[in-house]
């Protein structure tokens, strides 16, 4: 796992698909707002980076929006693909 440093906190970059993380552009994104989230998930919409929060189940936060074991289906739902016709 990759270590990084955002507003002088430590994060674990657990996935990087297609090696599309970008730290400066992370750090331009991240405010306090995420600090109680177990994780965090960006995704690029329209050419900008969006972070979605994510919980365990024994979060205060945690809900059924934010909940970490359904990661996939909100990728799924925001996935956008270009078919060449």
């Amino acid at each position: 796992m990759k270590k990084i440093v955002i507003r002088e906190k430590t994060y674990e970059l657990l996935e990087n698909h297609k090696e599309a993380f970008d730290l400066e552009e992370c750090k331009e994104k991240m405010t306090d707002y995420f600090d109680d989230y177990d994780y965090l998930l960006g995704d690029i919409m329209y050419g900008k980076l969006r972070l979605k929060g994510f919980c365990d189940k024994n979060n205060k936060k945690w809900n059924s929006i934010n909940d970490i074991s359904k990661k996939e289906d909100y990728l799924k739902q925001n996935l956008l693909i270009k078919v060449n016709t």
